[in-house]
């Protein structure tokens, strides 16, 4: 599932460094939380797509990794990321 263009613009705006800085590691774990939790609610009601788990799966480790970067780099910024995104670590 993806998410509106509108969206997208918000959590980089929010997220980001500037309205254009969708490339920053906060921002792009903000889009893959929103689009983790859209395929999650559209699972629960699907539980046959499986091709929609495998994406999620995809999602989920990507978010990963960007965060294990964060974490490496600042202990700060993640900790104040997960907490915006209220992702349990």
């Amino acid at each position: 599932m993806s998410i509106t263009k509108e969206k997208t613009v918000d959590l980089i705006s929010t997220y980001g460094k500037n309205e254009k800085d969708s490339g920053s590691s906060e921002s792009q774990v903000a889009i893959l939380t929103t689009r983790i939790r859209r395929i999650t609610d559209h699972l629960k009601e699907n539980k046959k797509d499986h091709s929609g788990r495998r994406g999620l799966l995809a999602m989920v480790s990507r978010r990963r990794r960007l965060l294990s970067y964060i974490k490496k780099n600042s202990i700060q910024k993640y900790q104040d990321l997960i907490q915006k995104l209220e992702i349990r670590k």
